[in-house]
Formats: C-alpha cells, sequence, structure tokens
C-alpha cells in the first residue's frame, strides 16, 4: 500500500506519476520482464542489407548480445523479405499481448499496414530503417556518412599530395534509384566541396557488382595519366575490388580509397586479414565509414527501455557514423572480437 503524500508538494508529485502511468500501460514496473518483439528484415545466408556488406544475422547477434543485462523478454522473428510473412509476425505479436515491437521490413505499404495493426492493439513500435506509420524511427543518416567520406578523401588529398594533380571518382552502384544511394553520393561531393574539391566528380557504375568494378575504372583510369587517383566508394565491396582494379591497371601507389559501410571485409576479425590495420601499411583503403548494422541491438534496445519506463522518444535516432581508419580500429572492433 501506498504511504500517504506529506504536504502539497508530496500529493502533485504522486498524482503525476499515477496519470503517467495510466497513460503508459507498458511502464515497467520492478521484477518485470515485458514481452519485445523484434521483427528482422532476413536472415537469408548472404543478403545484403541496405546495400552494405552486412547480412541479418549480423543484426540479429547484436540484440541476442544486447539484451543481456535487460529485463526484457525479446522475441525475434524473420520477417524473410516477405510481405506475408511480416504480417503474420505482428499478428504473433498481437497474440502475446507485446509490450513493445520493433520492426525492419522495407515494403512501404506493408508497413503501413503493420501500423495499422499495433495501433488497433495499442501496442507501440519502433522502426528500423524504413518507417512505420509515426513510430520512432532508428537508422543511418545516409547524407551525413557520405559527406564524412568525401570530407577525409579530400582532406587526405590536400594533406599528402598537396599540389599535385588529382582526380576523383566515385565508384558503386551509382545508378540505383534508392534514396539511400542519391543521399550517399549527395554527401560525398558536400565533404569533396568541404574539403576545398572543385568541379565534376565522374560516377563510375559497377551496377552493384563488385567484379564490373575493373570494366568501370577501366574507362576511366586512361584519361587520368600523371594524376593521384582519389576513389569515394559506396560500400566495402566496391573499396577492394576497386583496389583490385588498380593493381592490375599499375596505378596502385598513386591511388587512394574511402569507402562506405565497414563490414568485416575490411576490419577483419581476430584471425581474419583486415584491409583496415595499423599493420597493414600497403592499404590504399585509408579508411570506411561505419553504418554499424552489427551493433544495432546495441542502439535501439536502450530506446526501447525508455519507451517501456514510459519516455518520450524523438521522431528520428540517426546512427553516429565515424570514419574508421588504422588509428582507431582497434578501438571500434577489436581483434578479440568482443564487440
Amino acid at each position: 500500500m501506498l504511504a500517504p503524500p506529506r504536504g502539497r508538494r508530496s500529493f502533485l508529485t504522486l498524482a503525476t506519476a499515477l496519470v503517467g502511468a495510466a497513460a503508459s500501460p507498458h511502464v515497467l514496473a520492478q521484477g518485470d520482464r515485458p514481452v519485445v518483439f523484434f521483427a528482422n528484415l532476413t536472415e537469408e545466408p548472404g543478403v545484403r542489407l541496405e546495400g552494405l556488406g552486412f547480412v541479418g544475422t549480423d543484426v540479429r547477434n547484436s540484440f541476442q548480445l544486447a539484451v543481456r543485462p535487460m529485463q526484457i523478454d525479446l522475441r525475434i522473428l524473420d520477417n524473410a523479405r516477405d510481405k506475408a510473412k511480416a504480417l503474420q509476425n505482428v499478428e504473433q505479436a498481437i497474440r502475446d499481448k507485446a509490450a513493445l515491437y520493433i520492426g525492419y521490413f522495407d515494403d512501404p505499404a506493408t508497413n503501413a499496414e503493420i501500423a495499422r495493426r499495433l495501433k488497433a492493439a495499442s501496442i507501440p513500435a519502433i522502426a528500423i530503417v524504413h518507417p512505420i506509420g509515426d513510430a520512432p524511427l532508428y537508422g543511418p543518416d545516409n547524407q551525413a556518412a557520405g559527406r564524412i567520406a568525401g570530407e577525409a578523401l579530400g582532406k587526405f588529398a590536400a594533406t599528402v599530395w598537396r599540389g599535385q594533380p588529382t582526380a576523383y571518382a566515385i565508384v558503386g552502384p551509382v545508378s540505383d534509384p534508392a534514396e539511400r544511394i542519391k543521399q550517399r553520393i549527395d554527401g560525398i561531393l558536400a565533404g569533396l566541396t568541404q574539403a576545398g574539391v572543385s568541379g565534376s566528380i565522374p560516377r563510375l557504375d559497377n551496377g552493384g557488382n563488385p567484379q564490373q568494378t575493373e570494366a568501370a575504372l577501366g574507362r576511366f583510369l586512361p584519361g587520368q595519366s600523371g594524376k593521384k587517383i582519389l576513389l569515394a566508394t559506396l560500400d566495402d565491396a566496391t573499396a577492394l575490388s576497386s583496389k583490385a582494379a588498380l593493381e592490375v591497371a599499375g596505378r596502385l601507389n598513386e591511388s587512394a580509397i574511402v569507402s562506405l559501410g565497414c563490414d568485416r571485409s575490411v576490419h577483419g576479425s581476430a584471425n581474419e586479414k583486415k584491409e583496415i590495420d595499423p599493420a597493414n601499411r600497403g592499404s590504399i583503403v585509408i579508411g570506411s565509414v561505419a553504418f554499424y548494422l552489427d551493433r544495432y541491438g546495441y542502439d535501439v534496445l536502450p530506446l526501447v527501455m525508455k519507451r517501456l519506463r514510459g519516455e518520450t522518444l524523438p521522431p528520428r535516432t540517426a546512427t553516429a557514423h565515424r570514419l574508421i581508419t588504422s588509428s582507431n580500429v582497434y578501438i571500434e572492433y577489436p581483434p578479440s572480437d568482443m564487440n
């Protein structure tokens, strides 16, 4: 039983707390383990997420690790990139009286229906990358990430190759109509401008297929004789295929690359080759801007806990993108893989 309040201020404090609890039925109580569902976009092996080198199990694992100290019952489902499956998953969450639903799906019409069903069931949601109604959204800031890459590339040239002729290009699926690709390219261009790079920047299209990178660069490099080559690549696979193409062309020692993503192919793991590594002095990949899909759980679950405590979340929370280089890679991705 509640102790009787003492004085007007105590009474108002108690009343405010009770009103807040009534307005937020899923507020955490001591010893409570509310059920939270996370419906992942896909866990199909080899399917890359958001045009980068991460896969669905990277996202799943981050949630499974991040939830360990939290007093919630996290249940993970696979949307399997299937509209019907995504709707079945939200129905399961409704049947199981979920306290909150975390949704990661990329079809706007399906997400609108998911939002309608959750609202009818009075279940709050948090959306990952792709909006679900007016639910708080967590995801990358593609333009900011591109800006970091472009600025880093321009500053590298100004510092290391000051006064020497240079040629810049953006390499990757540049013709992809996805909004995220346009935003990343716009960000790269803005970053280059901020670093003092002027003029038109060519866009070399590999159609999202790293095996086509050599052909794209093969059409570009012959016209850049005597120039330093600076490439901004839209994903790490393209960065690595660009490096291979530059080596074939004999231009490796006069080139530099900044990438987007920072997946395992460039930061490595305990027993893998690390492209970005203090010991790898021969690498021309000077950095990759981290998107951290392999750590989404560590960013999203604290938002879940705040919402369950009745706190109001901002409409949008963006990933804190960072340029990962040989100077900080062991801080962000330790060799032991204890992430």
